[in-house]
């Protein structure tokens, strides 16, 4: 199990945003991004996934010194996207935050701090253990299940493996390659983490969880993408 090296001083965060069409939430997502209080330097790159209903031009209009916007001339996936971002990234530390307003900035500060005061050095925010707006039940139920297969096959105890909100030491992620395109990004970097030994640490965030007729993009079909991906990772030769 790998252990904590000595205590590092965290001065930047990159925090990377796919979007693909979420004209109606992404100038409120990036404004509430921008409130945030924060103890390091603040990089946003903003990946627009080959959007088709006028995200670009809202982007267009966002984009400054702190927000970079990088696009795909077609929409490629979540994991392509992050992948894309991945390349220009130079924070300290890493983070991926969805486009739409179920995760909530505000939690940022919670999520850091384990990092920052030295007790974690990969951090996940968990949607079952903080105030949430409830998913779906077929939602709630798939997340579970991926969970705790992630737990079995992993030796992990985590409560939410599909958070979006996932925290890194930069360190963490040098060398680690991400093959998936899609929303199987999720399992592929627990999985490849877990498997270098690294422990997750968990804090509580909140939650307002969308419905298809309000624009959220994943369905069951990418739940069993993702335990393809997991039972995939665990016994894959390279990681």
């Amino acid at each position: 199990m790998s252990e904590l090296p000595p205590r590092r001083i965290y001065e930047s965060l990159t925090v990377i945003m796919p979007v693909y069409n979420e004209r109606a939430t992404v100038a409120e997502i990036i404004r509430r991004m921008r409130a945030v209080e924060l103890p390091v330097v603040l990089q946003v790159i903003v990946v627009d996934d080959g959007s088709s209903d006028g995200t670009d031009k809202v982007l267009g209009a966002l984009e400054d010194s702190t927000v970079h916007v990088m696009t795909h001339s077609h929409n490629r996936g979540k994991g392509a996207a992050i992948r894309t971002a991945l390349s220009e990234a130079r924070g300290d530390l890493v983070m991926v935050q969805d486009a739409d307003l179920e995760y909530d900035p505000d939690d940022w500060p919670r999520l850091l701090e384990p990092i920052l005061k030295g007790k974690a050095r990969v951090v996940y925010g968990s949607r079952f253990t903080g105030e949430r707006k409830n998913m779906l039940p077929l939602h709630w139920f798939g997340n579970r299940i991926l969970s705790l297969v992630t737990n079995i096959l992993y030796s992990s105890t985590l409560s939410d493996m599909e958070t979006c909100y996932k925290v890194f030491d930069a360190q963490i992620l040098e060398g680690l390659t991400i093959v998936s395109n899609r929303f199987d990004f999720e399992p592929e970097i627990t999985a490849k983490v877990l498997r270098r030994g690294h422990r997750i640490y968990e804090v509580p965030i909140s939650y307002a969880g969308r419905e298809p007729s309000e624009g959220k993009k994943i369905t069951w079909r990418d739940g069993f993408s993702a335990l393809s991906a997991l039972i995939r990772f665990r016994f894959t030769k390279e990681y």
